[in-house]
């Protein structure tokens, strides 16, 4: 006979059994990561400096973000008139503002920062589509959407052990 408290735990994991699987695939990674001279990921990554680093880095991109939803919402005469020059309408900014705002949420919200971070990605890739558009300077303009998302994500990465996990960085062998 079938013992349905077996059939119902493999069917139906529990929030204990994600946790003690998530906990075992950390240790592994931890484990194979320290032991491998080809890695860059180690203890200090571990570590309250990298914590730290990480909160600087998404600091910075949570300060820039956020003066320019800020600007937006604000109908500030420069955000309008930046706006309209790359050739949008000024009645688009406020509602581009409070997507800002919804992105940035869920960016601050540890719970959610992942699909915060995916979420500010397709807005930045807009910002680069923009500029390519209308044909502004390669990297004072077009290219700075790419150095915000890289501080978004570096400092998650730097943040969150299973961003790391999911994008390991190696060394070349």
């Amino acid at each position: 006979m079938i013992d349905i408290s077996t059939t119902l735990h493999h069917a139906a994991p529990t929030r204990n059994d994600d946790e003690r699987s998530e906990t075992a695939a950390v240790a592994r990674s931890a484990a194979a990561s320290t032991g491998s001279p080809g890695e860059l990921q180690g203890p200090l990554l571990g570590s309250r400096k990298a914590l730290w680093a990480g909160r600087v880095l998404s600091g910075l991109a949570v300060l820039f973000l956020g003066a320019d939803a800020t600007g937006k919402l604000l109908q500030v005469p420069d955000v309008v008139e930046g706006t309209t020059i790359l050739g949008y309408s000024a009645s688009v900014i406020l509602p581009l503002g409070v997507l800002q705002v919804v992105c940035l949420t869920f960016y601050v919200i540890p719970r959610t920062a992942v699909l915060g971070a995916v979420l500010w990605t397709g807005y930045l890739g807009g910002a680069i589509a923009t500029h390519v558009r209308v044909g502004n300077p390669l990297f004072s303009h077009t290219l700075f959407p790419i150095y915000v998302a890289a501080l978004l994500w570096g400092g998650l990465w730097l943040r969150d052990r299973r961003i790391r996990a999911v994008l390991p960085l190696r060394r070349e062998t």
